[in-house]
């Protein structure tokens, strides 16, 4: 008799599980439903919130860039002795490459100095863009 209590004890056990675990599932899969739906409107009304913001913050120009220097005699050549600053030194100098002809052109970062060039540049026959800039602020003074 006492093995018959100990099966009916095991077969109990077995079976309650079951039950809890059916009754959990169903309430599991709703809830994401519910969370998924609320969710989405958030996110359509933060972006707004954001933008007047970005529009608020105004950019004031590096004084440094601003200030006029004297270009050397090599570089003079090209964009002229008057002091100028530094970034329109620059667009003279991509003006004077693109007028003849200087950027390579399978690749688009270098440029392949002629003799006016080449003073300023060191010597060097082809120079990238960004290597550029060092080469000619060592002209301004």
């Amino acid at each position: 008799m006492a093995a018959a209590k100990k099966s009916a004890k095991k077969a109990a056990k077995k079976a309650a599980p079951k039950k809890a675990a059916a009754k959990k599932a169903p309430a599991k899969k709703a809830a994401p439903k519910k969370a998924a739906v609320k969710k989405a409107p958030a996110k359509k009304a933060a972006p707004a919130k954001k933008a007047p913001a970005k529009k608020a913050a105004k950019r004031t120009p590096n004084a440094a860039f601003m200030k006029a220097l004297t270009p050397s005699g090599e570089l003079a050549a090209v964009v002229g002795d008057k002091p100028l600053p530094r970034t329109e030194v620059v667009k003279k100098l991509w003006a004077y490459i693109k007028k003849h002809g200087l950027q390579d052109t399978k690749n688009k970062r270098n440029i392949n100095a002629d003799d006016k060039l080449k003073a300023v540049f060191g010597g060097k026959k082809t120079v990238s863009m960004f290597e550029m800039t060092s080469l000619v602020s060592k002209h301004l003074s």
